[in-house]
């Protein structure tokens, strides 16, 4: 009897094994998706005159990326790079490369990283951090009024739509999405932002607007800003980041003129007269004397002939009521009657008969 369970033991054993293997290694895509682009290098030390092979995934498929050997972090962005001795490599359909990268001291002194950095589209990047043989090391340097942090811009963009209310002159918002890259050597926690909006030549007017979260320290986080412009605002603006005493990021904006405030001014100017001639009519026709109302209606008391459109005081001179009009008319036809029923004249009188 026992022989018999020992191949359905064996069949639920490797169906087991086969749902945890299929259930098992999507987890390693999601988090390498949610890790963005990386990039890595076939070893972390070299001297100048040496190669170094980097190698990248998660990256857009067929994109063009440069690299770059920096000093200081890539503080002050590429001024501290061996721009000269760079390399551009292009990702294949799924987003990965690998190419060799010539080893040269940067202008900078280290601590060094490897940039890499799109060059067109969307802008993503990555540093892996490099030691050049023989080349100098240096502390990095302290931004004015914050710590050790060295907070960059990546990509910015305006998110958001004007509504119907927008239409009407109500304040245009959109949200400020800004990529933040901290270059330095210490994380930032709650960093404090400024956001100024310009019209024209006009300074910007800034307001600071705290974001919550860290910056770990070369790392990079999305941060997003709320951006509200005064009622009625149209025309050509200029949204900016500013970070200590450093402008960050410079975003256009281009706001549509609210039309809604146009029409509704010329519907108020057709309205109201119309509303106030309306008025001023049922006004008159309450005022207006009781004689001359029932004189329109076609008669006094007495249910006269007069005509429906003139009261017997005001009959135009030369004009005789309907009533005698037709009585003139009916005696001048008896008298035409009468007329022809006399005697014959006499020069239409017959002769007498035998007269010569």
């Amino acid at each position: 009897m026992a022989k018999p369970r020992r191949p359905f033991a064996a069949l639920l054993a490797v169906f087991t094994l086969v749902v945890l293997a299929l259930g098992a290694p999507p987890q390693v895509p999601e988090a390498a998706a949610a890790d963005g682009p990386t990039a890595t290098v076939s070893k972390e030390e070299a001297g100048a005159g040496g190669t170094v092979t980097v190698s990248g995934q998660g990256w857009r498929p067929r994109a063009l990326l440069m690299m770059l050997i920096c000093g200081q972090n890539m503080i002050g962005g590429t001024n501290s790079c061996a721009n000269s001795d760079g390399r551009a490599v292009t990702t294949d359909a799924k987003g990965a490369f690998h190419k060799k990268l010539p080893v040269t001291e940067p202008p900078k002194p280290c601590p060094c990283v490897i940039h890499v950095a799109t060059v067109t589209g969307e802008a993503a990047y990555d540093d892996v951090p490099f030691r050049v043989a023989g080349h100098p090391v240096a502390p990095l340097p302290k931004q004015e009024g914050t710590g050790g942090e060295r907070l960059r811009a990546l990509s910015a963009r305006l998110d958001g739509s004007s509504g119907l209310l927008t239409w009407f002159g109500a304040p245009p918002q959109r949200s400020l999405v800004v990529t933040i890259a901290n270059l330095g050597s210490t994380p930032t926690r709650d960093p404090v932002f400024q956001v100024g909006t310009s019209h024209g030549v006009f300074a910007p007017s800034w307001e600071e607007q705290q974001w919550r979260g860290t910056i770990a320290a070369g790392k990079k986080a999305q941060v997003k800003l709320p951006v509200e412009l005064s009622a009625g605002a149209h025309g050509d603006y200029q949204v900016s980041l500013r970070y200590g005493k450093k402008v960050l990021v410079e975003q256009p904006w281009t706001v549509g003129r609210p039309w809604g405030v146009t029409l509704f001014w010329i519907l108020l100017c057709v309205v109201v007269p119309a509303a106030v001639f309306r008025i001023g009519m049922a006004v008159v026709d309450k005022v207006r004397p009781r004689t001359a109302v029932v004189a329109a209606r076609g008669g006094g008391e007495d249910g006269g002939g007069a005509l429906p459109w003139f009261t017997p005081d005001t009959l135009p001179d030369g004009a005789l009521p309907q009533t005698q009009t037709l009585t003139q008319s009916a005696q001048s036809v008896q008298g035409t009657q009468t007329q022809h029923l006399s005697a014959p004249s006499q020069e239409n009188r017959p002769t007498p008969k035998g007269s010569t």
